[in-house]
């Protein structure tokens, strides 16, 4: 490629792909994902490695499938000797730069970013204490209290992305003053939002109130054995009406706000007089149910939790306000940067560079994608019962298979919110075998389950040392309680419930 762009990469915390103006919700406010989509190319059906945090951005700067990085679970490490995109861009000449959010585990806090500035809000030591949210502890994660305490406030996640988008601000400043002799740029941007706590600042809040209802979708019956399991195991069999529905008007809220971070960043690049030469990449890790079916948070293979938005934006190189149907993944954008940056290409990566298809629907794509959702027992966000899933996409069918349990099998085209299981209906066995044929090619249950369980024992260890050591973190950006706070819930009469 003749001209190397300048890369913006930006990337969300469990931002659910239909909350945002530009995949068709009519009543969240996203004027900058909205601005970005007119100005480039929006993906409808991009999946995310993993519907948890860790494995799902390890794989997408790897461009692997977790499996084939054995990084799992939230609590697993991605080795530091796997290249990942910021190496090949580094090793092409491009200086990455990460500014907020990476949420990688371990003692390597770089991956092949040559710069960081900001950082998580979390400790990368599986052992060490979470940071203190105040009266928020708990919220940050899958149980009851998630729901109970939301509403009008702030967490301190919130604090922290309103630092990240001015850090990354000032960097583009800086960038525009100094030219830095005409070299392109690289700056990802990792923000927490809208990841739970689902506390949203006052005007946001109070912009959603009674504008948002109960979840749309039922929960199925009858309901997946796994599935019913995974609500018992983090409380919220029946979660109050109230509760719901002040969570999920906190959630959009919280989109709002990530809308108005992700927006200073776009001005600031605009201000520097090199959009032109940038492309700027939006996702999220993975999605968020909030309430659909029953669930919340993410962790299932629903639509709502493994589908994330992913907007690309390249101005004169990619088309303006265009859609995309293909079936493309996170690992996809690895690939995507590395050609448009014509560095060296990973080795045994899976993703496809996206550009083609951008470019031109009419591109040679294969609709098929993978998702893997693993555990052994040991996070306290993923249940107690270890578990080993997979989902390929492949067309307008998706089969799940979970380990020891009956797979679920939808038909995505006739049957868009994944309300009827075809998994035991005969007339769908040819196309049920075809994919289990396909989630099982490469991919052994029994040898996942038997290296995660070896690895568990030790994990004990180096937890209980982290937590009785403390080792040096880095990059991690001090949480004081008092920055996270929630109002009491206000009865329903007061205009909570519509």
């Amino acid at each position: 490629m003749s001209a190397r762009p300048n890369i913006l990469y930006i990337m969300s915390d469990q931002h659910a792909r239909g909350v945002a103006g530009c995949y068709g919700d009519a009543v969240v406010r996203t004027p900058a994902l909205d601005r970005l989509a007119a100005g480039g190319v929006s993906f409808d059906a991009a999946y995310c490695p993993s519907p948890i945090c860790v494995p799902s951005r390890m794989s997408a700067f790897t461009g692997q499938w977790p499996s084939e990085q054995q990084c799992w679970t939230l609590q697993d490490h991605l080795a530091s000797d796997r290249p990942t995109w910021m190496h090949a861009l580094g090793a092409a000449g491009y200086r990455p730069v990460l500014v907020g959010r990476m949420h990688a585990v371990g003692p390597d806090q770089m991956h092949g970013f040559a710069e960081r500035i900001g950082g998580d809000a979390g400790p990368h030591w599986p052992g060490v204490p979470r940071q203190d949210l105040g009266p928020l502890a708990g919220a940050q994660g899958p149980c009851a209290a998630s729901l109970r305490l939301s509403g009008r406030g702030n967490s301190a996640y919130q604090t922290v992305d309103e630092e990240t988008a001015a850090q990354a601000s000032d960097w583009l400043a800086r960038r525009g003053r100094s030219g830095a002799g005409g070299a392109p740029f690289c700056l990802m941007v990792g923000f927490l939002l809208p990841h739970c706590p689902f506390v949203a600042n006052a005007p946001d809040f109070d912009s959603y109130r009674g504008r948002i209802g109960p979840p749309r979708l039922p929960r199925p019956a009858p309901e997946h054995a796994w599935l019913a399991q995974w609500r018992r195991d983090c409380g919220i069999e029946n979660p109050p009406a109230a509760d719901a529905i002040r969570a999920r008007t906190a959630y959009y809220g919280l989109v709002t706000r990530l809308d108005r971070l992700v927006g200073d960043v776009l001005d600031a690049l605009d201000r520097t007089g090199l959009r032109e030469s940038t492309l700027v990449v939006y996702c999220s890790d993975h999605g968020e149910q909030i309430g659909e079916r029953g669930h919340w948070w993410k962790n299932t293979f629903y639509e709502q939790s493994v589908g994330v938005p992913l907007i690309l934006s390249w101005p004169g190189r990619l088309p303006q306000g265009a859609r995309r149907p293909q079936v493309v993944n996170l690992t996809d954008v690895a690939a995507t940067l590395i050609d448009a940056a014509a560095a060296p290409e990973l080795p045994a990566a899976h993703g496809r560079s996206l550009l083609p298809v951008a470019r031109d629907p009419g591109a040679a794509w294969r609709n098929r994608t993978f998702s893997e959702y693993v555990t052994d027992g040991t996070g306290g966000w993923t249940g107690p019962a270890p578990t080993c899933q997979r989902m390929v996409r492949d067309g307008d069918f998706k089969l799940v298979y979970i380990d020891g349990h009956d797979p679920m099998l939808f038909d995505l085209s006739a049957d868009p919110d994944e309300m009827t299981d075809l998994a035991g209906n005969p007339r769908h066995a040819k196309t049920r075998a075809r994919l289990e044929a396909l989630v099982l090619d490469g991919w052994d249950p029994a040898a996942i389950r038997a290296a995660v369980a070896r690895r568990a024992d030790g994990r004990r260890i180096l937890h209980a040392w982290a937590g009785a050591t403390r080792p040096p973190l880095s990059h991690v950006r001090p949480l004081d309680p008092a920055e996270s706070w929630v109002e009491t819930p206000p009865a329903p009469q007061e205009g909570l419930l519509p």
